[in-house]
């Protein structure tokens, strides 16, 4: 199911677009601030972030320019702050649309649906006899197999399939999978690319290739088969 991070601080209208949204065969977690924004932007998978421009404790503009540096999620911002120079901003962080308020609510689901037509991922990816199953977070082996790697290595792999064909830096994976935890290294990240490296066979290094002093990439266009 397309999952959608709602960002909005005026309940009334918030509880409206979640229950229309729902409606419309769209999973929605609604929040109100930016910082329980990006405590669920960094804990789950999202397909689009729906995001207000003033929030009580900050801005959206500097929450997109966070999710944007380390993601390609699209991002639709919703404002009252409608004038040029807004609209500008919106657009150079990244933004994929700019609705100013009010809004008719069929508009916003229209643009809504047109953004994550532009940017759906196939949900299943063949590689080296493998598939990749992004709807069940699985990887299926030749023989059929379904494997499940952990809950973290499978959201590396679909953040550096999202990211493709950007390199990330392994900070920005620890901050995208781990946010403010002290414990994970660079090395955790390098023990988990290995591990998932061996989850696609023999040519899982090509991949998921190393970017000596960067990071990692996702390299499916220029598969071996």
């Amino acid at each position: 199911m397309t999952r959608l991070l709602l960002v909005e601080d005026d309940r009334s209208l918030g509880a409206t677009l979640r229950e229309r949204l729902a409606r419309e065969g769209y999973e929605v977690v609604w929040v109100e601030t930016q910082a329980r924004a990006e405590s669920e932007f960094k804990a789950a998978w999202w397909d689009l972030v729906i995001l207000d421009v003033g929030l009580p404790d900050g801005s959206g503009f500097d929450l997109a320019r966070g999710i944007k540096s380390n993601s390609a999620t699209p991002i639709v911002f919703m404002t009252a702050l409608g004038s040029a120079e807004n609209r500008l901003e919106g657009f150079e962080i990244g933004a994929e649309e700019f609705i100013p308020k009010p809004f008719h609510l069929r508009e916003l689901l229209i643009r809504v649906r047109h953004v994550l037509e532009n940017h759906a991922i196939k949900p299943h990816i063949a590689c080296n006899q493998r598939v990749i199953d992004l709807n069940a977070r699985a990887i299926v082996q030749p023989d059929g197999q379904r494997e499940y790697p952990p809950f973290k290595e499978f959201q590396m792999l679909q953040l550096l399939i999202v990211a493709a064909p950007r390199v990330v830096s392994r900070d920005d994976i620890l901050d995208a999978l781990w946010g403010e935890e002290s414990l994970p290294n660079h090395r955790t990240v390098d023990n988990m690319i290995v591990k998932l490296r061996h989850s696609l066979g023999d040519a899982g290094g090509h991949y998921i290739r190393s970017v000596r002093g960067v990071g990692y990439q996702w390299s499916a266009e220029s598969s071996p088969e």
